[in-house]
């Protein structure tokens, strides 16, 4: 079994309140979920312009995984109200 995560540092555009924030990340958790990942808003909760996006998966198939990640990071690199600062990917495998 592998297990894999990513953490997604996003800035958002113009806004000026957590509900305006809300109301962008929470259809952008919602897309990366339809992927079969864990997806959630994990840091940055308290300020109006910053994210962090923890995704997560588990897989038989080490490919498999990187593929499910890679697409995740595209999905969220690709969405015009976002700009994605920083992302970090951890990989556990059997050996860890």
């Amino acid at each position: 079994m592998f297990l894999g995560a990513l953490e997604l540092d996003i800035l958002l555009g113009d806004v000026h309140s957590l509900k305006e924030k809300r109301s962008l990340i929470k259809p952008v958790v919602a897309a990366l979920q339809r992927y079969g990942v864990s997806a959630a808003e994990t840091g940055e909760q308290e300020r109006y312009r910053r994210s962090m996006v923890g995704v997560a998966v588990a897989t038989a198939d080490v490919s498999h995984l990187h593929q499910v990640l890679d697409t995740c990071e595209r999905h969220v690199a690709g969405r015009p109200e976002l700009q994605l600062l920083a992302v970090r990917r951890r990989v556990f495998g059997p050996e860890d």
